[in-house]
C-alpha cells in the first residue's frame, strides 16, 4: 500500500492512461479525484467506488485556469489536502507547419502545456499551504526528446513539459516537493486499436523491445515516482519506451 492515505489528482482519469494509472493508486490505498472533460469519468468513479476505494469525479477543462482552482478546491474540501498531481491530460492534432493554423497551434499548447503548467501551479499552491511536501508527476512523451514528422505542434508542447518539470524541480524541491515527468513511448490504448494492422507493425517496429507499451506498464512507473520509493529523484523525464529513445 505505497500510496496509503495519500490523496491525488488524476487528470485525463478517465480512459487511457489516466484510467490505469487511477486503478494502480486506488490499489495502493490512494484516494483519487478523475478530473476530466468527459462525463463517462463519473461511471468510472461510481464502479471504483462500489469496489470500496474511495474517488470523486470532477469535470474539468484543464485549459481554463478556473476549472483547475474548483479541482483542487473540490478536492481539498472532500479530502482535505492534495499529496499527488499527475497532469496526464492531452491531445494530439497531427499537422506541419506550412499545413497548421493558429487555432489548431493554440489548441495544443491549451491543453499540453499550459493545462499542465495550471494543473503544478495550483497544486504546488496547495503543497505550500500544507508545508508537508508533495508530488508532481507530468505527462510527456518519447517526442520530448525525438521529432517525427507530422506531430509539429504535439512535440513541441512535450518539449516545453520537459523544460516546464526540470524549471519547477530546481525552483521547489528545496520545499519537499517532487516533480518529474513520464516519456511514453506508443502504447496500446483505445485510439492504438483504431489503427490498421500494418501502421500497428510499423509503430511496434520503431521500439527496440519489438512490440507496444500497456497501459498498466506506464500506470506502474506513475505509481513509482509518485511514491516514496522515488523520494530522490526530481526533475527527470523518464522514457517509458521499450527503447524507441535509445537508438
Amino acid at each position: 500500500m505505497r500510496l496509503q492515505d495519500k490523496v491525488a489528482i488524476v487528470t485525463g482519469g478517465a480512459n487511457g492512461l489516466g484510467e490505469a494509472t487511477t486503478r494502480e493508486f486506488v490499489k495502493e490505498g490512494a484516494k483519487v479525484v478523475i478530473a476530466d472533460i468527459a462525463d463517462e469519468g463519473q461511471q468510472f468513479s461510481d464502479e471504483l467506488n462500489e469496489q470500496g476505494h474511495e474517488t470523486m469525479f470532477v469535470k474539468a477543462d484543464i485549459s481554463k485556469e478556473e476549472d483547475i482552482k474548483n479541482l483542487v478546491s473540490k478536492t481539498v474540501e472532500k479530502f482535505d489536502k492534495l499529496d499527488i498531481m499527475f497532469a496526464n491530460a492531452g491531445i494530439n492534432i497531427e499537422t506541419d507547419v506550412h499545413d497548421m493554423d493558429l487555432e489548431t497551434w493554440h489548441k495544443v499548447i491549451d491543453i499540453n502545456l499550459t493545462g499542465v503548467f495550471l494543473s503544478d501551479k495550483y497544486a504546488i499552491e496547495q503543497f505550500q499551504k500544507q508545508r508537508n511536501g508533495g508530488v508532481i508527476v507530468n505527462s510527456g512523451s518519447i517526442h520530448s526528446f525525438v521529432a517525427r514528422e507530422g506531430l509539429t505542434p504535439y512535440s513541441s508542447t512535450k518539449g516545453g513539459v520537459k523544460m516546464l518539470t526540470q524549471q519547477i524541480a530546481a525552483k521547489y524541491s528545496k520545499e519537499g516537493i517532487r516533480v518529474n515527468a513520464i516519456a511514453p513511448g506508443y502504447i496500446r490504448t483505445s485510439l492504438i486499436n483504431t489503427l490498421s494492422e500494418d501502421v500497428v507493425n510499423q509503430l511496434e517496429n520503431l521500439h527496440p523491445i519489438g512490440r507496444l507499451g500497456e497501459p498498466e506498464e506506464v500506470a506502474k512507473t506513475v505509481l513509482f515516482l509518485a511514491s516514496d520509493d522515488a523520494s530522490f529523484i526530481s526533475g527527470v523525464t523518464l522514457p517509458i519506451d521499450g527503447g524507441y529513445t535509445a537508438v
